[in-house]
């Protein structure tokens, strides 16, 4: 989990200050991870950290935090004794009041780090975590340390592209584009192609050849190929399989298949990399409604970028960390 300053930005423009909740700590069994987060505002949410009554009380808590002016608290939560839950564990909660002013601050690294009680020096044990973000470009995972909270800043990594604004393609915008960490592009031949509203953290891009669109697309990019031309969806397997890409999805039959494996062996392409396109997409016994579908194609692709991540946890990454911003109220 990870920071998002864009989502906090865009919530505080719509509706001012927010109360941001984390999980900054947990022990035993315990609805949500450390950095899961929520916004919450005078008359709205976002995001959720689980556990039923516990949302529910932390939201009623971040309310009367953004009403009193506190900046911050931490609290922690043993969900038995105090909320009467089955799960057994305990919940450390920070929750902090944000405005337009922080958001210049928290945009200059890409570690947000800050004390959650009030000490003059930073405790050896941050400064590693914080010089390894820096010298090294270690994500740090988001965690509690000697009195200091740290998460790093959520950055879109996997890019995926999606070809076909249609009925599935509206279907797996709208299953993938909550999900953190994607940057997705959504490509189709014209404007009117789009609906109306596009979510704002994905790229609509009209292009009267999306073949040769799908050569901009970053060498590590996940393909889902669904547009309305059988004709265009070979033109853009051929496209994605002339260049590198992580994985490759194309919507149809088996019998679909069958002859663009023949069309595409034709072009040149050898059988195993044909062989990593996955057609069709999609789980068939979930259904073949586009809802099902992208279903399926979202546990798929995110089952991938897991993997990815496990393999290539410890690489660099984002650099950097922000100064102490506030103390806690405990």
């Amino acid at each position: 989990m990870s920071f998002d300053l864009t989502q906090l930005a865009q919530t505080i423009a719509r509706c001012g200050p927010v109360a941001r909740i984390v999980v900054a700590e947990t022990a035993g069994s315990t609805p949500r991870e450390v950095g899961a987060s929520m916004l919450v505002w005078t008359d709205g949410q976002s995001g959720t950290i689980g556990g039923g009554e516990l949302e529910y009380r932390a939201t009623i808590a971040a309310r009367s935090l953004l009403a009193n002016g506190t900046s911050a608290a931490l609290k922690r939560v043993p969900l038995g004794p105090e909320l009467g839950q089955c799960c057994g564990g305990a919940v450390t909660l920070l929750t902090e009041r944000y405005s337009s002013d922080d958001l210049t601050l928290l945009a200059q690294d890409s570690v947000i780090a800050r004390p959650v009680a009030a000490m003059d020096t930073t405790p050896l044990a941050v400064r590693r975590v914080l010089d390894q973000a820096r010298a090294q470009g270690l994500r740090p995972a988001p965690q509690l340390l000697n009195g200091w909270m740290i998460e790093p800043l959520l950055r879109s990594t996997t890019p995926v592209w999606i070809f076909g604004a249609g009925h599935v393609g509206r279907a797996l915008v709208d299953v993938l584009s909550p999900l953190p960490d994607l940057a997705i592009t959504w490509v189709d031949t014209s404007t009117d192609r789009f609906p109306a509203t596009v979510p704002t953290c994905v790229t609509a891009q009209p292009a009267p050849n999306p073949a040769a669109a799908a050569g901009l697309a970053p060498q590590d990019a996940h393909h889902l190929v669904l547009t309305y031309s059988h004709s265009l969806d070979l033109e853009l397997c051929h496209a994605i399989l002339s260049r590198g890409f992580a994985t490759a999805g194309l919507i149809g039959s088996a019998t679909k298949w069958v002859r663009f494996q023949r069309r595409l062996t034709a072009l040149g392409h050898s059988a195993d990399k044909i062989h990593r396109i996955q057609c069709p997409i999609g789980d068939p016994g979930l259904g073949k409604t586009p809802q099902a579908i992208a279903i399926g194609v979202a546990s798929t692709l995110l089952n991938g970028v897991a993997n990815n991540e496990k393999n290539n946890r410890g690489m660099p990454g984002d650099r950097g960390y922000a100064p102490p911003k506030r103390a806690i109220d405990t």
